[in-house]
C-alpha cells in the first residue's frame, strides 16, 4: 500500500508456507484478501512475494504467470519486492545455516536470482523501482581462510556482474528499473556497514567494471553508474541493530560512498539488558527463544567490538557475563517489551525519523518470519498479527 503518497509499505510473505507455487498462490489467496481488507480496502495493496526455486519454477510454467498477474490486477494487488534470500523450504523443517544455500559462488545461485528478475519485470508495474534481497555472497564459518573469503567474494561479484547486465537489458526492453539488494546479518559475509563497502570497493565495482565495459562498450563511470544503480542494500533494520550501528552512522557512510538502499525491511531483535546481580529470570525468558528451525546468531559489543555467536543455544550455555546481548530473532515490531526481555524496536523508530529528513528508499517491508516458532504466549492469529504490524508501521510513519 502507499503510505503518505511515497512509501509503498508491506509485508514478506516468507512467513507463509511456499515450498511449491501451488501452495504459495494458495497462501497468498487464503491471507492477502483479509489483510488488504484491514488496511487498505480502497487502495492497491503491495505485496513483498517470496517464492522458493521450486515455487518460481512452477510459475513459470504454462500460463501460470499471466494469469497470477491477472489475479493481482482484479483484487487491486501488485509486486513490488520479491525476497531471494531462502532459495529452498523455510518453514516447517531445519534452516538454520543452509538458508544461504545456494550461495553466489554457484551457478544454481545466479540461475535462480536471474529468474526471479524476469518475473519481477512481468510482475511490477510501471513507474515503480523495484528489488530482489538476496544472500550477502554467503555463510562466512564456510569459508574458514582469507584465500577462501576471497575466491568466494571474487566469485560472488562475478556473478553479481553478470545480474547487472541483465538488468540493464530489462531496463532497455521493458523500461522498468530494477536492483538486487544484498542484505547483510551476522555470520554473513558481510555483516556491518565496514564490509559492505569492502566488498563494493574491493570486488563488486572493479570485477563488474571490467565486465560492463567489455560487454557494453561503456566507460568506466558509466559502468560504475549502472552497477551502483543496480546492486543496493537491503537495510533489514534487525540486522544492523546486530552488528550495534546506528541509521545516522550506517545510511551515511552509504551515502558517501555512493552505495543506495533498495529497501527497508523492517524488523526487530530481541535485547537482552542484564542488572546487576541475580538474572536468573532473564536467561530462562531467553531459553524460551531457542528453537530448531532458524539461525539466531547473538552478539555482544566488548570494548568497541561486536563478538558474534553462532546460535542462541551457544549463549544459553555459556552465558556470558556483559550488560547487553542482542539476539537474531525477529520479534514482533509492534513489541518493545516481553517477559524480562526488550526488543529492537527504538531502531525502526530511529529510521523511520530519518527518512523524514532522507528519503533514502521509499520500500518498507515488514520480515516478521518467525510466527510459527514464537512463545507460545506471543503466538495470536497469522492475519491479525500481520494487520497490527501494518497498522503500527503506518502510525509511526
Amino acid at each position: 500500500m502507499l503510505v503518505d503518497n511515497k512509501y509503498h509499505v508491506s509485508y514478506c510473505s516468507n512467513i507463509h508456507p511456499g515450498e511449491d507455487w501451488e501452495q504459495t498462490l494458495n497462501s497468498l489467496k487464503t491471507y492477502l484478501p483479509k489483510i488488504k481488507k484491514e488496511v487498505s480496502p480502497e487502495s492497491p495493496f503491495g505485496i513483498g512475494l517470496r517464492l522458493s526455486n521450486i515455487a518460481s519454477l512452477g510459475l513459470n510454467e504454462g500460463s501460470n504467470l499471466q494469469e497470477f498477474k491477472d489475479w493481482l490486477d482484479q483484487n487491486q494487488f501488485y509486486v513490488f519486492t520479491m525476497n531471494g534470500f531462502p532459495y529452498g523450504n523455510f518453514h516447517n523443517e531445519r534452516v538454520k545455516d543452509m538458508v544461504h544455500a545456494p550461495d553466489w559462488t554457484t551457478s544454481e545461485r545466479l540461475d535462480y536470482t536471474k529468474r526471479l528478475f524476469d518475473q519481477l519485470a512481468f510482475l511490477i508495474p510501471e513507474g515503480i523501482s523495484g528489488g530482489i534481497s538476496t544472500s550477502p555472497v554467503s555463510y562466512r564459518h564456510w569459508h574458514t581462510s582469507s584465500e577462501a573469503l576471497h575466491e568466494a567474494f571474487t566469485t560472488g561479484a562475478e556473478s553479481m556482474a553478470k545480474v547487472v547486465l541483465q538488468l540493464v537489458d530489462i531496463e532497455r526492453i521493458t523500461g522498468k528499473s530494477l536492483h538486487l539488494d544484498i542484505e547483510p546479518e551476522p555470520d554473513g559475509m558481510m555483516e556491518n556497514s565496514d564490509e559492505v563497502l569492502h566488498f563494493y570497493e574491493a570486488y563488486l565495482i572493479p570485477i563488474a567494471t571490467r565486465k560492463l565495459m567489455d560487454v557494453l562498450g561503456c566507460d568506466k563511470e558509466k559502468a560504475k553508474e549502472l552497477i551502483l544503480k543496480h546492486i543496493t542494500v537491503c537495510y533489514d533494520v534487525c540486522h544492523f541493530s546486530l552488528a550495534y550501528e546506528e541509521p545516522e552512522y550506517t545510511l551515511g557512510k552509504f551515502r558517501k560512498a555512493g552505495i543506495k538502499v533498495g529497501k527497508i525491511q523492517v524488523s526487530s531483535a530481541l535485547k537482552i539488558l542484564f542488572k546487576e546481580g541475580e538474572n536468573e529470570e532473564i536467561w530462562r525468558s531467553l531459553a524460551q527463544f531457542d528453537e530448531p528451525t532458524y539461525l539466531h546468531q547473538v552478539t555482544e559489543k566488548v570494548r568497541g567490538k561486536v563478538v558474534t555467536y553462532k546460535d542462541l543455544a551457544e549463549v544459553l550455555e555459556k552465558r556470558p557475563k556483559v550488560p547487553e546481548l542482542r539476539s537474531h530473532f525477529h520479534v514482533p515490531i509492534f513489541l518493545e517489551k516481553y517477559d524480562n526481555l526488550f526488543s529492537t524496536q527504538d531502531q525502526i523508530i530511529k529510521v523511520l525519523e530519518y527518512l523524514k529528513k532522507d528519503q533514502f528508499s521509499d520500500q518498507l517491508e515488514i520480515e516478521t518470519y518467525t510466527w510459527d516458532v514464537l512463545p507460545k504466549n506471543l503466538k495470536t492469529e497469522l492475519s491479525n498479527s500481520i494487520v497490527r504490524e501494518l497498522e503500527w508501521l503506518k502510525s509511526n510513519i
